[in-house]
C-alpha cells in the first residue's frame, strides 16, 4: 500500500485516467447491453468524468514539475467538483422525487433548439426518470456511486499534486 501511494506523479495521474476510462466504459456498457437508458443529468456526469479523465491523461503525459503538478491538481480538482455537483444534484432529486416534474425532453433536442446555457439551467433542474432508481450495488444507485468516485478521484489527483517528493 506504501509503494501504491508514493508512486510518481505520472502514475498516479495516469491510474486516474485509466479509473475513468473504465467507469465510463462501464456506463456505456450498462446503457448498451444493460438496458439502462441515461437521463440527461447521467450524461452531464458521464461528461464531467470524460473531462475529468482528460485532465488526468495530460497531467500524466506532462509530468511536470512543482508549480506545473500542482496546476493540473487543481483542474482535475475542479473537474471533480463539477462532477460532484452533477451527481449531488442527481442524488438528492432521488432521494427527494417530484411526481409533477419530468426530465425533459431529450438532450439533443434541446441543444437544436435552446441556447447552451438554457440546456444546461434545463438538465440541472431536471427530475422525473432522474428519480428513477434502475441499478443498484451494495445499496447505491449510480449516481451515488458517481459521487463516491468524484469525491474520491478529486481526493487522488489533489495528493498526486501536492504531497512532498
Amino acid at each position: 500500500m506504501n509503494t501504491f501511494l508514493r508512486g510518481s506523479f505520472r502514475t498516479q495521474f495516469l491510474l486516474g485516467f485509466a479509473t475513468c476510462v473504465a467507469l465510463l466504459a462501464y456506463a456505456i456498457y450498462l446503457q448498451l447491453h444493460g438496458g439502462l437508458e441515461p437521463c440527461n443529468l447521467c450524461i452531464f456526469q458521464r461528461l464531467a468524468f470524460a473531462g475529468l479523465g482528460l485532465v488526468f491523461l495530460l497531467g500524466g503525459l506532462h509530468a511536470p514539475r512543482g508549480a506545473g503538478r500542482r496546476g493540473y491538481g487543481v483542474l482535475a480538482g475542479l473537474a471533480a467538483l463539477v462532477g460532484i455537483g452533477i451527481a449531488a444534484r442527481h442524488v438528492w432529486i432521488q432521494m427527494f422525487p417530484s411526481p409533477t416534474a419530468s426530465c425533459g425532453v431529450p438532450l439533443s433536442f434541446m441543444r437544436e433548439t435552446m441556447s447552451t446555457t438554457d440546456v444546461i439551467r434545463k438538465v440541472l433542474t431536471a427530475t422525473g426518470n432522474c428519480g428513477d432508481i434502475d441499478w443498484t450495488f451494495l445499496g447505491l444507485s449510480m449516481p451515488w456511486w458517481s459521487l463516491v468516485w468524484f469525491v474520491l478521484l478529486g481526493l487522488w489527483a489533489l495528493y498526486a499534486a501536492f504531497r512532498r517528493a
